[in-house]
């Protein structure tokens, strides 16, 4: 297990090096001094701009810079992220303080057109007015970079932006954090950054009817094709089982000894955004995700208990060559990982999880974490094998490092072959 004297002084150089990180260009110093903005302003809106999980979501698909182009699919459509650095005709840089707020809070952009909550407004809502400045304090001291965002595609009536607005009345709260005096401030620390920031419930709570949050909050659910799972206290689904140390190692560093290591979406808001954050962040976080009351729902991690060969299915034994074959060179046939803890398989919820919805997204397209010391680095294997083979080694994956015994079936990969092409 990573010691706590070692995670706090990783933790304390990721938060030194915050200041001289930056994945795209600073505008001229000059400009920043035209604009009125003080370096104190633009560092403060840095930090807070990782806090609030930006560039996972507006980093173009190719290279580093904030301008957008990102496809998000959903059941409706396909929506991409916009350019938000300042350039003045496809980005931000003409919003108002007060449009900006606006825009946070309402999702209304500057045209007067409805943002769809792919853009987490309904979280960013809960910002203070400081905090919602600093970001574009920090952001209008970038590059301004040329970058129309691609149309969106979406079905009627989801392309009708204006219905938005009866959306919002049902699910938008549109009001401002309020700390309760009942609560530490460490716990309020904490759920600001959580809910607020991070908007974690975005991604970790199942959705209404109406596609708002729905009252199971933080039980977990399915958000593009990954599963989000469970943050609450509960001791078998959720966060229960886990010390302290362990959720502010997966917090902080996408991994935690005997949990897994993140993946997808969850390793992104570590990369961009999670792995800067303070010490006592991180805490304050860790202090309020142990208060979210405990809800029974979703796949329950496990530690590995070897089985003997006869317990696997014909599908899974077929897996269990494969594995050897593609896999053990880095995750070792125990599952323990070779030279690097990321690739540890013991105890991590996505090889326990029946329906494998992230072990089946890994194979297909594989997934990166930058941990601020290397880059971790999973393949997809889409190109090398076919879905009848990833059916089987995700079979096996789920039935010896889980103790899941369920046979995946090949069409989730068939139709994500279809997909590619």
């Amino acid at each position: 297990m990573t010691s706590s004297r070692h995670l706090k002084n990783m933790l304390k150089g990721t938060a030194a090096a915050l200041c001289f990180w930056s994945g795209v260009a600073f505008a001229s110093s000059a400009l920043v001094a035209d604009a009125g903005i003080s370096p104190e302003l633009i560092k403060r809106g840095e930090y807070l701009f990782h806090a609030a999980d930006c560039a996972a979501c507006h980093v173009a698909p190719e290279g580093g810079r904030l301008t957008g182009g990102r496809p998000f699919t959903l059941p409706f459509g396909t929506i991409f992220a916009v350019n938000i650095t300042p350039d003045k005709q496809t980005g931000i840089g003409n919003y108002t303080d007060t449009e900006w707020l606006k825009m946070l809070r309402e999702g209304v952009g500057k045209d007067g057109k409805h943002l769809y909550p792919v853009m987490p407004y309904t979280a960013y809502t809960l910002l203070n007015d400081a905090d919602a400045l600093a970001i574009k304090a920090y952001l209008f001291s970038l590059q301004p970079e040329k970058a129309p965002a691609p149309p969106n595609k979406l079905s009627f009536p989801f392309n009708q932006r204006w219905s938005m607005m009866f959306w919002n009345w049902l699910n938008n709260p549109n009001k401002r954090f309020q700390p309760d005096p009942a609560q530490s401030d460490a716990w309020n620390r904490g759920a600001y950054l959580t809910e607020a920031l991070g908007h974690c419930s975005q991604c970790h709570t199942p959705r209404s009817i109406t596609y708002g949050l729905s009252s199971k909050a933080y039980a977990g659910a399915v958000q593009v094709g990954w599963r989000a799972y469970n943050l609450t206290s509960d001791k078998q689904h959720g966060l229960g089982a886990w010390t302290d140390e362990q959720v502010a190692s997966y917090l902080s560093i996408g991994q935690a000894q005997g949990k897994g290591a993140a993946s997808g979406p969850m390793a992104e808001a570590v990369e961009h955004g999670l792995r800067f954050m303070t010490p006592d962040d991180i805490a304050a976080m860790v202090t309020y995700l142990r208060s979210i009351p405990p809800i029974a729902s979703g796949p329950v991690a496990q530690a590995m208990r070897p089985e003997p060969e006869s317990a696997l299915s014909d599908v899974a034994r077929r897996g269990q060559g494969l594995f050897a074959q593609a896999c053990s060179g880095c995750h070792l046939p125990n599952g323990q990982g070779r030279q690097s803890a990321w690739a540890a398989l013991d105890g991590a919820h996505s090889v326990s999880d029946p329906a494998a919805d992230n072990l089946v997204q890994v194979l297909r397209t594989g997934t990166t974490l930058e941990t601020g010391q290397d880059k971790v680095f999973m393949p997809g294997f889409s190109k090398t094998y076919t879905p009848e083979e990833l059916a089987a080694i995700a079979s096996y994956v789920l039935s010896h490092f889980g103790s899941t015994h369920t046979d995946i079936k090949s069409s989730v990969f068939k139709n994500q072959a279809e997909l590619l092409h």
